[in-house]
């Protein structure tokens, strides 16, 4: 089990790095883990609107209800904040955002917490859950959950409504089951494509329009890929919207790349950009996609052993999350590799945190 430091607050400049909300998120979740409190300056100071916006204080009042913490600060548009965790607390949750800010990301900030309570959680979290700026749900339960299945974590996830932008009003369930122990993921060399498959969603829309986005997917992608299923779908909702998703399976490592709608924007152009993603993605080396790189640096902290991923791309999400690890724990976090190009991340974890710390 992994050792944790005092509890002396963690001072952080929210500016530092991509200066977005990524900041805020990680320092949330790694400080209701270890039992640190922090402080944090200048919160989104990168972003033409600063502070704390709707989902940015949803995940804060997230995390304070699910850690027990006191949260100084925590308030629309403010720029500091005091978070002070007493210890995780399993059980029921609902969480409504009022707007359709990001489901995603205030998951993603209370799910290590409940990964390592002492029983099992479940989360009902309302908002957007497929809107700009933030992994659809889609991209959560086809791919992220995959992986973080493969190092240990027990959770599964549920999409009873969609919601897309301006309205949102998804809702998303989460089951969170307690782990001990997890392993380290080697994902380096990708090897050959073993299978794509895809997603085309709409939402109070035409299915035509989902046929038009699978059909454009498939016209681009069948002379080199041949035997692509793109499922079409009719999600239920109260928002109007449409979705498209491709998932790359190699026999190491995985990719997903997926794009939104708007209004006049082309079916065929939502495809493209999918499509020109994993395109854009085959020229590289990496073993995954950019996004989940960031993403699962948080959880492989935790793993007993040496984790390596190459990466599409290093992207400043990623420098931020490993600066933002090493401000609370000792494990060792390596990116070779420039800004923009292409990386291999190591990633020394310490192992789950001992129960009796948290506490």
């Amino acid at each position: 089990m992994g050792t944790l430091r005092s509890r002396q607050a963690v001072e952080i400049d929210g500016s530092r790095g991509e200066g977005g909300g990524q900041v805020l998120r990680s320092a949330l979740a790694l400080s209701s883990i270890t039992g640190r409190p922090f402080r944090i300056l200048n919160i989104r100071a990168g972003r033409p609107k600063p502070g704390l916006a709707a989902q940015h204080l949803k995940s804060v009042e997230a995390a304070a209800r699910v850690s027990g913490a006191r949260a100084e600060g925590a308030s629309l548009g403010s720029s500091a904040l005091l978070f002070e965790p007493r210890g995780i607390i399993p059980g029921e949750y609902r969480f409504d955002i009022g707007t359709a800010g990001s489901v995603s990301l205030v998951l993603q900030t209370i799910f290590l917490p409940l990964s390592f309570a002492s029983a099992p959680s479940r989360v009902t979290i309302t908002g957007g859950t497929h809107v700009s700026w933030s992994p659809c749900f889609d991209y959560l339960d086809r791919h992220w959950i995959s992986f973080l299945h493969d190092a240990g974590f027990d959770a599964d996830l549920a999409l009873s409504e969609a919601g897309f932008y301006p309205r949102g009003g998804g809702c998303v369930e989460a089951r969170i089951r307690p782990v001990s122990r997890l392993a380290p993921l080697r994902l380096v060399a990708r090897g050959g494509l073993r299978r794509l498959t895809g997603v085309s969603a709409v939402a109070g829309l035409p299915l035509s329009i989902a046929e038009r986005q699978r059909d454009q997917a498939l016209r681009r992608l069948a002379a080199g890929i041949p035997g692509t299923e793109i499922a079409t779908v009719d999600l239920p909702a109260r928002s109007r919207g449409t979705m498209f998703l491709l998932l790359a399976e190699f026999e190491v490592g995985r990719a997903c790349f997926s794009a939104l709608g708007e209004r006049g924007k082309p079916a065929e152009r939502v495809a493209d950009e999918a499509v020109d993603a994993f395109e854009a993605f085959l020229a590289t080396d990496g073993a995954v996609d950019h996004f989940i790189a960031d993403q699962l640096v948080l959880p492989l902290v935790f793993a007993s052993g040496v984790s390596e991923i190459r990466t599409s791309r290093v992207t400043q999400h990623l420098m931020t999350n490993a600066d933002v690890v090493g401000e609370f724990l000792p494990a060792l976090i390596r990116i070779d590799g420039a800004v923009g190009g292409p990386g291999l991340v190591e990633i020394r974890g310490i192992g789950p945190p001992d129960r009796r710390a948290m506490r």
